[in-house]
């Protein structure tokens, strides 16, 4: 059973998420916070799989949640949920170690599906690499802490980096290309080191800037 925190300061959209969950088997709510300062006290307790965080929201917002529970190793994986209008939003809370985001009128397919990725280690970020969002991290210019020039990476590590935008997780991958996983834990640490980032989610938006995806 995958647990679920949902923090939105709005009650209806936490209504409609929770009952597009109920109707998965393998999925559960098990706490919803409507802001950011009851977030970051409840979540390091009841230590939900996967986070569904609304960015904008009073008192603390969703990027600060982000922030605070990163500097403190304790963010669960956790998926934006956001508006049409979030773009720079988006690009900062992925920053700030977001798995990948959701629009709110997401279908139950797409809710279902990306709670499941993210939960088995996946993430998001190639559904929801907009034109848009790209046009946003050229005008941030990817302002993570990343090498200029990176080394160049093998034919099997650019591989493994399409299929980490494709949101696909380390043991996919592995079945996908017919090897161990740990050969993949391996390749996609090179990758990282290459890239000068700390987390997949950086590897792919750098590899975006760079055109290797």
């Amino acid at each position: 059973m995958i647990s679920v925190c949902l923090v939105d300061d709005q009650n209806l959209v936490r209504q409609g998420v929770r009952s597009l969950l109920d109707l998965a088997e393998d999925i559960r709510v098990v706490a919803e916070c409507a802001d950011g300062v009851q977030a970051v006290q409840d979540i390091p307790r009841i230590k939900p799989d996967v986070v569904l965080l609304d960015l904008r929201m009073p008192n603390m917002s969703g990027l600060e949640v982000l922030q605070a529970l990163s500097a403190r190793n304790e963010l669960p994986p956790t998926i934006i949920l956001t508006t049409f209008d979030d773009d720079q939003l988006v690009l900062q809370g992925l920053k700030a170690g977001a798995r990948g985001y959701l629009l709110k009128d997401v279908s139950l397919e797409q809710l279902v599906e990306a709670v499941r990725t993210v939960s088995s280690g996946g993430s998001l970020v190639a559904p929801m690499v907009t034109q848009r969002l790209l046009a946003g991290v050229g005008r941030i210019h990817n302002q993570f802490t990343s090498l200029e020039q990176p080394d160049p990476l093998t034919e099997r590590e650019t591989e493994i980096l399409r299929l980490l935008s494709g949101g696909y997780s380390n043991k996919e991958i592995a079945n996908s290309l017919k090897v161990a996983e740990g050969t993949v834990k391996n390749h996609v640490s090179n990758i990282l080191s290459k890239l000068g980032v700390r987390d997949r989610t950086r590897a792919v938006l750098k590899a975006l800037e760079l055109g290797i995806v």
